[in-house]
């Protein structure tokens, strides 16, 4: 009976219970061993070899020791699987054709690197037990598990955590072997540990605060892809896209959505087809957008500048289009010429596309009395991003473009951006100086004059840069919130 109880003790907590009756035993044994060993001792002792026999014996006993250390040292005593009531490794659990299995057994919470892997397997039971049979032998732990049901099969999305030492074609040939097809892997951060409906709530929450998170809660949901917004009525006058109808239009890497001011909205990720159930999410995303209309934040940062006039940084969008204009028409030719590389035929149908936060997000800066004098554009080119600014002329050589800039550089951090590039021309010397301010490696490629400026921005901690929604930085005095 109290050999149960141990067990049953050990299986609750771990690890052996001693008890009294083992422990007098024991006692008992070492006295016997005791007065064996002073027996034998007394009887070689007094015999004509008696000291170098006990010597002999010593070296015997010692040796034995010194294997058995040797020999604990590489050879665990854990107890067997039965004895703890683990499982072993590579099973698991086959009740139902869709139900998770438990991860491995060995502890894989430690060092380890992060995937997120999709492949493509048969509808039938079993199918998702086996393959996870096989990345439990290679000590791979599931974080999470999405289905993506198909009409021939069914697409599995899985969070794994695996070895360090473990690469992306060893998982893949694992798969492949236990019936996955299909499968494609990257390497996963922390931002994908938190579960689907978690991610794809906290991306409609910021979607519903400003129009111009669409674009990018879009990227977060479906990965790396490239979006393109095309306006109904190009900057131009040119021929639109062609319409789509209202419950959009998938086709197998490219989907194509209905914009909500009448354009399209085309996604394409050449690298791996969309499932139905990604379309419905992003179908969903741009139904919201589209229901709640143009909106961008109001807040807004009053800024002091060096001579000790104030300047108010604030979020602007299309209904600020009378203001932007005035600023174009007081522009010299040169600075418009700077900024659009070019002159400047229709400068409504520029800002109109400029303003619209379906393409990025718009700073602008303004004088005590409303007057725009320095605008700064954050505008989303495909899956690249690109910033740009115009300052008034007697506005210039003030400090109101590098705010501007790290404003705006301090946004595409926080929208995951790995770069922002600056087209400009060669002799833009303001433009130049306040890229090399950010104080980011910067790449510069030159064509006929013009200039095309890259920050990476992997390079520098998201604290370290102003944005307009945190804290700010301020030129001359503190920022005052209004």
């Amino acid at each position: 009976m109290s050999a149960d109880i141990s067990d049953v003790t050990r299986a609750k907590h771990g690890r052996p219970v001693h008890h009294w009756r083992r422990d007098l035993v024991e006692l008992a044994a070492l006295f016997t061993a005791v007065a064996v060993a002073d027996g034998v001792a007394n009887l070689i002792g007094h015999g004509p070899d008696g000291p170098a026999l006990l010597v002999i014996s010593a070296l015997v006993l010692a040796a034995t020791a010194g294997f058995h250390t040797w020999w604990a040292r590489h050879h665990g005593h854990a107890p067997p699987a039965d004895d703890t009531g683990a499982r072993p490794a590579a099973e698991t659990r086959t009740a139902g054709p869709r139900e998770r299995p438990d991860g491995p057994a060995g502890d894989v919470t430690g060092a380890g690197a992060l995937w997120r892997m999709r492949t493509t397997v048969k509808d039938e039971p079993g199918s998702l037990a086996a393959l996870c049979a096989a990345l439990a032998e290679r000590r791979v732990d599931i974080l999470s598990l999405q289905t993506h049901p198909l009409a021939d099969g069914t697409v599995d999305e899985f969070l794994l955590r695996a070895p360090g030492a473990l690469v992306s074609a060893e998982i893949t040939r694992a798969v492949a072997r236990a019936g996955g097809e299909s499968t494609w892997i990257e390497r996963a951060d922390a931002h994908d540990l938190v579960d689907a409906p978690t991610r794809v709530l906290g991306l409609a929450a910021r979607t519903a605060l400003d129009a111009a998170e669409l674009p990018l809660a879009l990227r977060q949901l479906l990965g790396r892809c490239t979006i393109r917004s095309l306006p109904g009525t190009p900057v131009g006058g040119d021929r639109g896209p062609e319409p789509v109808p209202v419950e959009g239009v998938l086709e197998d890497t490219v989907m194509r959505l209905r914009a909500p001011e009448g354009g399209v909205l085309t996604l394409e990720r050449p690298y791996l087809p969309f499932t139905p159930t990604e379309f419905a999410r992003a179908r969903a995303l741009v139904e919201l957008d589209n229901r709640l209309g143009p909106r961008i934040p109001r807040g807004k940062d009053v800024l002091t500048l060096p001579e000790g006039n104030d300047i108010t940084v604030r979020r602007v969008d299309i209904k600020d289009l009378p203001a932007a204009k005035a600023m174009h028409e007081r522009c010299s030719p040169r600075t418009l010429g700077m900024r659009y590389h070019g002159p400047v035929g229709d400068a409504d149908r520029y800002l109109l596309h400029l303003l619209s936060p379906r393409f990025g997000r718009t700073l602008a800066a303004q004088t005590a009395s409303g007057r725009i004098v320095g605008l700064g554009h954050l505008l989303w080119d495909g899956d690249e991003t690109e910033v740009a600014l115009l300052i008034e002329d007697d506005w210039q050589q003030r400090g109101i473009g590098g705010e501007l800039l790290g404003r705006l550089v301090a946004m595409a951090v926080e929208a995951r951006c790995e770069s922002v590039y600056a087209v400009t021309q060669a002799s833009n010397t303001g433009m130049v100086a306040a890229m090399r301010g950010l104080g980011l490696p910067l790449d510069y490629q030159i064509e006929e004059g013009t200039l095309v400026i890259t920050a990476r921005l992997d390079a520098a901690p998201v604290a370290a840069r102003p944005s307009h929604d945190t804290a700010q930085r301020h030129l001359g005095g503190p920022a005052r919130r209004d």
